[in-house]
């Protein structure tokens, strides 16, 4: 049996078929959980909802938990690797959705949308004090800082700079690129905004530390909540340390009724879609559905990281 576990939208539910055939793939709402099903799974497509060592060990004939996306941190991997089960991600099929969200939401911010919006439906789009128009700007001229340099941070660099933006970037090793490299806390404390794009590991855990931030910098995050002290987070976005912050990862998900972010006029929010596009979709559901294939063939996986 293959599971997805995910509240999946029509055209989802759509291209699942399409790809695996109807009828192949059993669908379990995101919002469930798999006791139901657990002892018949061969093979699961993770996209959020934790995959526990209790679930692990109560599915014995489960071979493979296929993430849809890159990140494995919900993943329980020791629980897998010693029950044998194989886990693979895919990674650059969602990098293009994430390069351009990441945009979206430094626009987003500098042009402060959600205020102008808000007052624009209210029909007070021309009655708001003059010096709200001095907290708006460009992307062209500053410089943004790009905190790791995968897939999607190689989409987002040549479009800000075609933008007339200088990118600096960090990450583990060097890269012949037309960029900047700099150390991550140079980066931190010279950028206007720093766009973050590097996987949730013990490492990289709260090493965003928005106080070592330029003042006045802008933060964006597509890649994992748990990289920022959100606490913090709030307090420079608050005290006016940090221009704004633009957020598609929460260190808890779904963000919860009364987490303070949902009353930062400087703060953009979304609910961790970044990857999540129907172009995306029909290039996860390939991946997922020829590691399937391989499962049932005796074959490598691609993109095993388990």
């Amino acid at each position: 049996m293959i599971v997805l576990h995910a509240r999946p939208s029509p055209g989802f539910r759509e291209a699942v078929d399409a790809i695996f055939g109807p009828g192949v793939v059993t669908h379990v709402d995101e919002a469930a959980p798999l006791d139901d099903v657990a002892p018949d799974i061969t093979a699961l497509l993770h996209v959020l909802t934790p995959v526990t060592p209790g679930f692990i060990a109560s599915a014995p004939k489960l071979k493979l938990v296929q993430k849809l996306g890159v990140g494995v941190n919900t993943i329980a991997l020791d629980a897998a690797r010693d029950h044998g089960v194989a886990v693979c991600n895919m990674p650059g099929t969602n990098s293009q959705a994430v390069a351009e969200m990441a945009l979206s939401l430094m626009m987003a911010v500098l042009r402060r949308t959600c205020f102008f919006d808000a007052r624009t439906r209210a029909g007070q789009g021309w009655t708001a004090d003059p010096s709200e128009l001095d907290q708006v700007g460009e992307i062209g001229g500053r410089t943004i800082g790009l905190v790791g340099f995968g897939n999607s941070a190689q989409l987002l660099a040549p479009a800000l700079a075609a933008l007339g933006a200088k990118i600096a970037y960090t990450a583990r090793s060097q890269r012949d690129v037309p960029y900047e490299f700099l150390p991550l806390d140079e980066l931190l404390a010279t950028s206007d905004i720093v766009s973050l794009h590097i996987p949730l590991t013990d490492e990289t855990r709260a090493s965003i530390d928005p106080f070592a931030m330029k003042q006045g910098a802008v933060l964006v995050n597509t890649a994992r909540g748990e990289l920022v002290d959100e606490a913090r987070l709030v307090d420079a976005l608050t005290s006016g340390h940090l221009r704004g912050a633009g957020l598609d990862v929460f260190a808890e998900e779904p963000l919860p009724r009364g987490n303070p972010l949902l009353g930062l006029p400087n703060a953009v929010l979304a609910p961790h879609i970044a990857w999540l596009t129907p172009e995306t979709l029909v290039r996860s559901l390939t991946v997922a559905h020829e590691n399937c294939r391989r499962l049932a063939a005796g074959e490598p996986f691609v993109h095993q990281v388990v």
